[in-house]
């Protein structure tokens, strides 16, 4: 039986440190991953659902954020889609990265996760 291999997609920005730091994680395990830069294509919706799925929406934003600030989040009241648009055109709302390995996802610089996507934890 051939094993086949891990595929990893980191979701990110080039100039977020966290979404570096994943990506240093992984190449230092030599382990494969497929980067996809938010700024450039934001992730399908299908995608988001999975993460929003496991962590809620709240637990997507970056609420800390210089992004969320700017943009007034904390004051304002929207509505779910409202909020996933919002995401769509400003990716830096988002906790940084996200990853996902098959079924597993993480949200943030959560190591943690990742050595148990790599060593197949469920």
């Amino acid at each position: 039986m051939v094993s086949t291999p891990m595929t990893v997609q980191i979701f990110g920005l080039k100039n977020s440190a966290a979404t570096r730091a994943a990506e240093r994680f992984f190449k230092e395990r030599r382990v494969l991953f497929q980067f996809v830069d938010l700024k450039r294509k934001p992730m399908a919706p299908a995608e988001i659902k999975r993460f929003v799925d496991r962590f809620g929406l709240a637990g997507l934003l970056d609420s800390e954020g210089k992004v969320y600030a700017e943009a007034g989040l904390k004051y304002l009241r929207l509505t779910d889609g409202d909020l996933l648009k919002r995401i769509e055109q400003e990716p830096g709302l988002l906790r940084l990265p996200l990853v996902r390995s098959g079924n597993r996802v993480s949200i943030g610089a959560d190591e943690d996760t990742w050595k148990d996507m790599l060593a197949g934890v469920p």
